[in-house]
């Protein structure tokens, strides 16, 4: 055997092995794809999305809309993961008088 010839030879051994490991994995695939399950009970929808939604087709009404303004305060707080401010700002702490200490 000359060179050329195993050359060839081992080639087509390797596509062989190549194609056969393939058809396997596929194979496998198919009998490991799990089942679809039944989707479970719905869950009452979360209020703050459907307001979100609400504002959504409201287009561009929703800017001078009030509800829609602390909708999105609201969701923009909890992703940020920020307490919401409060709601009607409480008394002012005294500032010092210049000259007392």
């Amino acid at each position: 055997m000359d060179g050329k010839l195993l050359a060839r030879l081992g080639a087509i051994i390797f596509v062989a092995i190549a194609i056969t490991a393939t058809v396997i994995e596929m194979s496998r695939e198919d009998q490991t794809t799990p089942a679809r399950m039944a989707p479970g009970p719905r869950q009452p929808a979360d209020e703050m999305r459907q307001s979100l939604r609400n504002c959504q087709q409201l287009g561009e009404a929703a800017v001078s809309d009030p509800g829609c303004l602390a909708t999105w305060a609201e969701s923009r707080d909890r992703f940020l993961g920020r307490t919401p401010a409060p709601s009607s700002p409480g008394p002012l702490p005294p500032r010092p008088v210049e000259g007392e200490q």
